[in-house]
């Protein structure tokens, strides 16, 4: 079954390098980054929080690249990493990532990917989503081609590894366009959906319909690795799916049971209930004044954007009811997410209750000792 991520436990670190001192520049690299922390932060993906996504653009060194990754490696859900710009083979077979300063005869002016592949091992992290946007030197090419692939020497265990295998730099890179080819297919991909395909676009989905556009363009076509299931991880709900259905009809029982709704028993974090909470109105097709008028005067458009948006829970569940059964939401799933609510509520409780260390109660009563002590003193005792 494919899963969404819960965007408030997991992290993006979306790496490139456009401008080199030794290379062949790639600008389109630059367009690469912001496009992608865009969608991942925006409504048409995982609406991760702005702080959850880091851009590393022309890191001038590997610690540029490594600090941030152990940061995002504390992600419990998904672990997002994007690099772009060229690949190199270095004397011993391993695959090593360009930064400005490389220079091909010198495998200490770039990262060795195994540096950033250790990180992965070693994450808190469930799942791994590895996108490798390559290019490579003639001599890296030839090898590359002749024996293992990009994908074999990244692979990571627990992790789904997308990567594009050009041929030529121009393939990679044309001259003229906004993004490379392979991140721009990737982009098209997953802000317009795919026409026919499942309701959530897990990457598995994804590489094999980039296959196709790819080849179908004339560019290198991508290679990919799963492991674990990896590959049944999705960024996106399909938004091609969700324009074909329409929305949904007010008394249509079978079809609202039959829809994708987000499921509440995923969720593990606050973030991650608002997010899944916007998307089912998206997946019942409902605008929200569609959804204020089906909720028969209990909720106005101004209650359910306010609702969306927050980033505490409520401290009642009326509203939030209200507001998936006017989606369309079947009652039994309304059930599960009045769960979810409960345990978050009780985790942030219990979390409120925790921020006083042990410290501060040893303190506060040595002073309310003191205290005690000072008034018998001055009542004569």
């Amino acid at each position: 079954m494919s899963v969404l991520p819960d965007p408030g436990a997991s992290r993006a670190v979306i790496i490139g390098t456009s401008r080199y001192d030794y290379l062949e520049q790639l600008p389109a690299v630059s367009n690469n980054l912001s496009a992608l922390a865009e969608l991942l932060s925006g409504p048409l993906s995982l609406r991760m929080p702005a702080s959850h996504v880091t851009v590393v653009e022309n890191p001038p060194d590997p610690a540029t690249v490594m600090n941030p990754l152990r940061q995002a490696a504390e992600a419990t859900d998904t672990l997002i990493v994007y690099y772009a710009g060229h690949g190199l083979i270095d004397p011993h077979d391993a695959l090593t990532l360009a930064m400005p300063h490389t220079q091909p005869d010198r495998i200490e002016t770039s990262l060795n990917y195994d540096w950033l592949r250790q990180i992965l091992l070693n994450s808190r992290a469930q799942r791994h989503i590895v996108l490798l946007d390559c290019c490579y030197s003639g001599l890296a090419l030839g090898r590359m081609s002749a024996s293992q692939g990009l994908a074999d020497h990244a692979a990571v265990e627990g992790t789904f590894l997308l990567a594009a295998s050009a041929e030529t730099r121009t393939a990679l890179a044309p001259i003229g366009d906004t993004h490379t080819a392979f991140t721009g297919a990737l982009l098209e991909t997953l802000r317009n959906g795919i026409p026919g395909g499942p309701p959530v676009l897990d990457l598995e989905t994804v590489y094999h319909h980039l296959r196709l556009t790819l080849e179908a363009r004339g560019h290198p076509v991508p290679q990919a690795r799963n492991r674990n299931s990896g590959a049944r991880v999705a960024l996106v709900r399909n938004y091609a799916d969700l324009l074909a259905a329409g929305p949904i009809p007010a008394s249509a029982d079978t079809e609202s049971a039959h829809r994708l709704w987000p499921d509440p028993t995923s969720i593990s974090t606050v973030t991650g209930f608002f997010t899944c909470l916007a998307g089912a109105r998206e997946v019942s097709g409902l605008t929200q004044q569609e959804v204020s008028r089906r909720s028969d005067g209990r909720l106005s458009a101004a209650t359910i954007s306010k609702l969306v948006n927050r980033d505490t829970l409520p401290a009642t569940w009326s509203t939030t009811a209200a507001y998936l059964s006017a989606c369309g939401v079947p009652n039994d799933q309304i059930q599960k997410w009045h769960s979810t609510w409960q345990e978050l509520r009780r985790d942030t409780a219990t979390q409120e209750t925790g921020t006083r260390r042990p410290d501060d109660d040893n303190a506060a009563s040595g002073k309310a000792r003191h205290r005690l002590s000072a008034f018998w003193r001055g009542r004569g005792h």
